[in-house]
Protein backbone atom coordinates (compact mmCIF):
# COMPACT_ATOMS: atom_id res chain seq x y z
CA UNK A 1 0.00 0.00 0.00
CA UNK A 2 2.66 2.30 0.75
CA UNK A 3 4.01 1.69 -2.67
CA UNK A 4 0.98 2.22 -4.17
CA UNK A 5 0.34 5.36 -2.13
CA UNK A 6 4.18 6.82 -3.34
CA UNK A 7 3.15 6.24 -7.15
CA UNK A 8 0.15 7.67 -6.70
CA UNK A 9 1.81 10.81 -5.08
CA UNK A 10 4.62 10.70 -7.80
CA UNK A 11 1.90 10.73 -10.53
CA UNK A 12 0.24 13.83 -9.08
CA UNK A 13 2.71 15.74 -8.85
CA UNK A 14 4.35 15.04 -12.30
CA UNK A 15 0.23 16.02 -13.68
CA UNK A 16 0.63 19.35 -11.84
CA UNK A 17 0.92 22.07 -14.26
CA UNK A 18 3.72 24.26 -13.61
CA UNK A 19 2.80 27.67 -12.72
CA UNK A 20 4.08 29.61 -16.02
CA UNK A 21 3.01 32.58 -18.18
CA UNK A 22 4.86 32.23 -21.23
CA UNK A 23 8.04 33.27 -22.81
CA UNK A 24 9.38 36.60 -20.92
CA UNK A 25 12.32 37.12 -23.05
CA UNK A 26 15.26 35.42 -25.31
CA UNK A 27 18.91 36.65 -25.51
CA UNK A 28 21.51 37.01 -27.77
CA UNK A 29 24.58 37.48 -28.24
CA UNK A 30 26.48 40.14 -30.44
CA UNK A 31 29.58 41.50 -31.62
CA UNK A 32 28.34 44.85 -32.85
CA UNK A 33 25.95 46.55 -30.12
CA UNK A 34 25.11 49.38 -32.35
CA UNK A 35 24.88 47.34 -35.37
CA UNK A 36 22.51 45.27 -33.94
CA UNK A 37 20.47 47.88 -31.78
CA UNK A 38 20.12 49.37 -35.60
CA UNK A 39 18.38 45.89 -36.43
CA UNK A 40 16.07 45.40 -33.77
CA UNK A 41 15.16 48.95 -33.43
CA UNK A 42 15.15 50.52 -36.63
CA UNK A 43 14.53 47.63 -38.64
CA UNK A 44 11.90 45.58 -36.73
CA UNK A 45 10.89 48.37 -34.96
CA UNK A 46 11.06 47.29 -30.88
CA UNK A 47 11.97 50.56 -28.66
CA UNK A 48 14.55 50.08 -26.09
CA UNK A 49 12.90 49.46 -22.60
CA UNK A 50 16.24 49.38 -20.38
CA UNK A 51 19.75 48.86 -20.25
CA UNK A 52 21.75 46.60 -17.41
CA UNK A 53 25.14 47.69 -16.54
CA UNK A 54 28.00 45.95 -15.70
CA UNK A 55 30.15 46.02 -12.44
CA UNK A 56 32.36 48.76 -14.54
CA UNK A 57 29.61 50.76 -15.76
CA UNK A 58 29.67 49.44 -19.40
CA UNK A 59 26.24 48.01 -20.77
CA UNK A 60 25.49 44.01 -19.81
CA UNK A 61 22.79 43.83 -21.48
CA UNK A 62 19.87 46.09 -23.60
CA UNK A 63 16.48 45.23 -23.43
CA UNK A 64 13.82 45.81 -26.31
CA UNK A 65 10.11 45.82 -25.77
CA UNK A 66 7.39 43.15 -27.42
CA UNK A 67 5.19 43.92 -25.34
CA UNK A 68 4.74 44.58 -21.54
CA UNK A 69 5.31 41.06 -20.91
CA UNK A 70 8.18 40.29 -23.58
CA UNK A 71 11.56 41.51 -24.49
CA UNK A 72 14.45 40.64 -27.26
CA UNK A 73 17.49 40.77 -25.31
CA UNK A 74 21.27 41.68 -26.28
CA UNK A 75 24.26 41.11 -24.82
CA UNK A 76 27.21 42.52 -26.23
CA UNK A 77 30.80 40.86 -26.29
CA UNK A 78 30.58 38.24 -28.64
CA UNK A 79 33.47 37.19 -29.62
CA UNK A 80 34.52 36.43 -33.68
CA UNK A 81 35.26 32.59 -32.74
CA UNK A 82 32.45 32.04 -30.47
CA UNK A 83 29.66 30.94 -32.67
CA UNK A 84 26.74 29.73 -29.78
CA UNK A 85 24.87 33.56 -30.21
CA UNK A 86 22.06 32.05 -27.90
CA UNK A 87 22.16 33.55 -24.54
CA UNK A 88 19.54 31.80 -22.32
CA UNK A 89 15.45 31.78 -23.22
CA UNK A 90 12.97 33.14 -20.13
CA UNK A 91 10.23 31.82 -18.86
CA UNK A 92 7.81 33.66 -16.76
CA UNK A 93 6.94 32.44 -13.75
CA UNK A 94 3.12 33.34 -11.87
CA UNK A 95 4.45 31.35 -8.47
CA UNK A 96 8.60 31.41 -8.70
CA UNK A 97 8.80 29.45 -5.70
CA UNK A 98 6.39 26.86 -6.44
CA UNK A 99 8.23 26.35 -10.08
CA UNK A 100 11.56 25.92 -8.13
CA UNK A 101 9.96 23.16 -5.78
CA UNK A 102 7.93 21.78 -8.51
CA UNK A 103 11.07 21.04 -10.73
CA UNK A 104 13.26 20.22 -7.43
CA UNK A 105 10.72 17.44 -6.90
CA UNK A 106 10.99 16.22 -10.43
CA UNK A 107 14.51 14.96 -9.88
CA UNK A 108 15.74 18.19 -11.53
CA UNK A 109 18.62 20.88 -10.17
CA UNK A 110 17.63 23.96 -10.88
CA UNK A 111 20.00 26.31 -9.73
CA UNK A 112 19.14 28.46 -6.34
CA UNK A 113 16.81 31.29 -6.63
CA UNK A 114 18.38 35.04 -6.33
CA UNK A 115 18.13 37.88 -7.44
CA UNK A 116 18.99 38.95 -11.12
CA UNK A 117 19.97 42.39 -12.54
CA UNK A 118 16.84 43.72 -13.92
CA UNK A 119 15.58 43.32 -10.32
CA UNK A 120 13.44 40.54 -10.69
CA UNK A 121 14.06 36.72 -8.18
CA UNK A 122 14.70 33.98 -10.58
CA UNK A 123 16.87 30.83 -11.09
CA UNK A 124 18.09 29.12 -14.18
CA UNK A 125 18.45 25.65 -15.41
CA UNK A 126 19.58 24.12 -18.40
CA UNK A 127 18.04 21.35 -21.14
CA UNK A 128 19.44 18.16 -22.56
CA UNK A 129 20.80 20.27 -25.21
CA UNK A 130 22.99 23.01 -23.05
CA UNK A 131 20.29 25.62 -23.83
CA UNK A 132 20.27 27.96 -20.36
CA UNK A 133 16.76 28.10 -19.66
CA UNK A 134 15.75 31.09 -17.43
CA UNK A 135 12.89 31.70 -15.16
CA UNK A 136 11.69 34.67 -13.12
CA UNK A 137 8.35 36.34 -11.74
CA UNK A 138 8.34 40.29 -12.21
CA UNK A 139 7.86 41.68 -9.27
CA UNK A 140 7.02 45.70 -8.43
CA UNK A 141 10.44 47.68 -8.83
CA UNK A 142 11.85 45.33 -11.62
CA UNK A 143 12.91 47.36 -15.10
CA UNK A 144 10.18 45.46 -16.51
CA UNK A 145 7.69 46.62 -14.05
CA UNK A 146 9.09 50.35 -14.46
CA UNK A 147 8.38 49.78 -18.13
CA UNK A 148 4.87 49.10 -18.46
CA UNK A 149 3.02 50.84 -20.40
CA UNK A 150 5.97 52.38 -21.91
CA UNK A 151 7.70 52.06 -25.31
CA UNK A 152 5.15 50.53 -27.11
CA UNK A 153 5.59 52.38 -30.30
CA UNK A 154 3.12 51.64 -33.70
CA UNK A 155 6.55 51.10 -35.45
CA UNK A 156 7.20 47.31 -33.82
CA UNK A 157 6.67 45.06 -36.65
CA UNK A 158 5.46 42.44 -33.75
CA UNK A 159 3.01 42.57 -30.65
CA UNK A 160 3.92 38.83 -29.36
CA UNK A 161 7.00 37.05 -28.88
CA UNK A 162 5.17 33.30 -30.10
CA UNK A 163 8.45 30.82 -29.52
CA UNK A 164 11.95 30.19 -29.39
CA UNK A 165 13.93 27.48 -31.51
CA UNK A 166 16.72 25.02 -29.27
CA UNK A 167 18.65 22.87 -30.81
CA UNK A 168 17.99 19.02 -29.58
CA UNK A 169 20.60 16.33 -30.07
CA UNK A 170 18.81 13.78 -28.21
CA UNK A 171 14.66 13.82 -28.55
CA UNK A 172 14.05 11.17 -26.32
CA UNK A 173 16.02 13.43 -23.14
CA UNK A 174 14.44 16.31 -24.85
CA UNK A 175 11.14 15.28 -24.37
CA UNK A 176 11.66 14.08 -20.98
CA UNK A 177 13.09 17.20 -19.76
CA UNK A 178 10.44 19.65 -21.50
CA UNK A 179 6.97 17.22 -21.67
CA UNK A 180 7.42 14.85 -18.54
CA UNK A 181 9.04 17.25 -15.90
CA UNK A 182 7.83 21.09 -17.92
CA UNK A 183 4.97 19.80 -18.32
CA UNK A 184 5.00 20.99 -22.30
CA UNK A 185 2.53 19.63 -24.40
CA UNK A 186 3.17 18.45 -28.77
CA UNK A 187 1.53 20.52 -30.79
CA UNK A 188 2.68 19.66 -34.25
CA UNK A 189 5.86 18.43 -36.03
CA UNK A 190 7.54 18.44 -39.29
CA UNK A 191 10.49 18.55 -41.65
CA UNK A 192 11.56 19.60 -44.92
CA UNK A 193 9.54 17.06 -46.67
CA UNK A 194 6.58 14.19 -45.19
CA UNK A 195 9.82 11.73 -44.64
CA UNK A 196 12.15 14.03 -42.55
CA UNK A 197 11.57 15.37 -39.20
CA UNK A 198 13.32 18.40 -38.63
CA UNK A 199 10.88 20.46 -36.02
CA UNK A 200 9.09 19.84 -32.92
CA UNK A 201 6.60 22.34 -31.35
CA UNK A 202 6.05 21.87 -27.22
CA UNK A 203 3.85 24.18 -26.22
CA UNK A 204 4.34 25.87 -22.54
CA UNK A 205 1.94 26.40 -20.01
CA UNK A 206 0.24 29.92 -19.51
CA UNK A 207 -0.47 31.73 -23.32
CA UNK A 208 0.26 29.46 -25.91
CA UNK A 209 4.28 30.43 -25.96
CA UNK A 210 6.08 27.73 -26.63
CA UNK A 211 9.62 25.89 -27.46
CA UNK A 212 10.65 24.58 -31.14
CA UNK A 213 12.70 21.75 -31.23
CA UNK A 214 15.18 22.16 -34.29
CA UNK A 215 16.41 18.41 -34.38
CA UNK A 216 20.31 17.80 -35.22
CA UNK A 217 22.36 14.61 -35.48
CA UNK A 218 25.88 16.24 -35.36
CA UNK A 219 27.13 19.89 -34.17
CA UNK A 220 25.75 22.44 -36.88
CA UNK A 221 28.33 24.74 -38.06
CA UNK A 222 28.16 28.52 -37.29
CA UNK A 223 25.33 29.72 -40.04
CA UNK A 224 23.23 26.54 -39.46
CA UNK A 225 23.49 27.17 -35.60
CA UNK A 226 22.34 30.69 -36.14
CA UNK A 227 19.34 30.02 -38.03
CA UNK A 228 18.39 27.17 -35.48
CA UNK A 229 18.94 29.39 -32.37
CA UNK A 230 15.78 31.56 -32.93
CA UNK A 231 12.63 33.44 -32.27
CA UNK A 232 9.24 33.83 -34.08
CA UNK A 233 7.29 37.09 -33.86
CA UNK A 234 3.57 36.76 -34.32
CA UNK A 235 2.49 39.02 -37.16
CA UNK A 236 -1.16 39.43 -38.44
CA UNK A 237 -0.09 40.09 -42.06
CA UNK A 238 3.23 38.76 -43.35
CA UNK A 239 3.52 40.44 -47.12
CA UNK A 240 2.50 43.77 -45.45
CA UNK A 241 5.00 43.51 -42.57
CA UNK A 242 7.05 42.66 -45.20
CA UNK A 243 6.52 45.58 -47.21
CA UNK A 244 7.00 47.52 -44.38
CA UNK A 245 10.44 46.37 -43.46
CA UNK A 246 11.68 47.08 -47.10
CA UNK A 247 10.68 50.38 -46.97
CA UNK A 248 12.61 50.54 -43.76
CA UNK A 249 15.54 49.24 -45.81
CA UNK A 250 15.01 45.30 -45.36
CA UNK A 251 17.82 44.36 -48.32
CA UNK A 252 16.03 42.62 -51.64
CA UNK A 253 17.32 38.98 -50.83
CA UNK A 254 15.37 36.43 -51.91
CA UNK A 255 15.88 34.42 -48.30
CA UNK A 256 13.60 37.45 -47.05
CA UNK A 257 10.70 37.07 -49.06
CA UNK A 258 7.66 35.75 -47.50
CA UNK A 259 6.40 32.17 -48.25
CA UNK A 260 4.29 29.36 -47.20
CA UNK A 261 5.87 27.15 -44.57
CA UNK A 262 5.57 23.44 -43.88
CA UNK A 263 2.99 24.13 -41.24
CA UNK A 264 0.85 26.16 -43.42
CA UNK A 265 1.17 29.60 -42.44
CA UNK A 266 2.86 32.41 -43.90
CA UNK A 267 6.12 33.34 -42.58
CA UNK A 268 9.59 35.14 -43.52
CA UNK A 269 13.51 35.05 -42.43
CA UNK A 270 15.31 37.93 -41.48
CA UNK A 271 18.85 37.82 -39.75
CA UNK A 272 20.59 39.84 -37.38
CA UNK A 273 24.31 40.99 -38.07
CA UNK A 274 25.56 37.85 -36.23
CA UNK A 275 23.78 35.59 -38.06
CA UNK A 276 20.41 35.38 -35.60
CA UNK A 277 17.46 34.27 -37.70
CA UNK A 278 14.00 36.34 -36.64
CA UNK A 279 11.42 34.43 -37.71
CA UNK A 280 7.78 36.11 -38.73
CA UNK A 281 4.78 33.92 -38.98
CA UNK A 282 1.21 34.83 -39.28
CA UNK A 283 -0.62 32.99 -36.76
CA UNK A 284 -3.16 30.92 -38.76
CA UNK A 285 -2.83 28.49 -41.55
CA UNK A 286 -3.01 30.33 -45.12
CA UNK A 287 -6.54 29.97 -46.98
CA UNK A 288 -5.99 26.54 -49.03
CA UNK A 289 -2.81 25.12 -46.88
CA UNK A 290 -3.17 21.79 -45.38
Amino acid sequence: MRLLACLLAATALSAQPLPLAGLASVGFRVSDLAAARNFYSQLLGFEEAFAVPGLHGEIERVAFKVNDEQFIELLPGLKPDQDQRLAFVAIQCTDLRRTHQLLTERGLKPAPIAMRPDGNPGFWLADPGGTRLEFLEYVPGSRQHRARGKFLGNNRVSERLWHAGVVVFDPHAAMKFYASALGFRETWRGGPSDQELRWVNMQMPGRGDYVEYMLASQPPNRQQLGSMQHICLQVRDIKAAYENLRGRGLPDDPRHQPRIGRNGRWLANLFDPDGSRTELMEPNPAAGSR
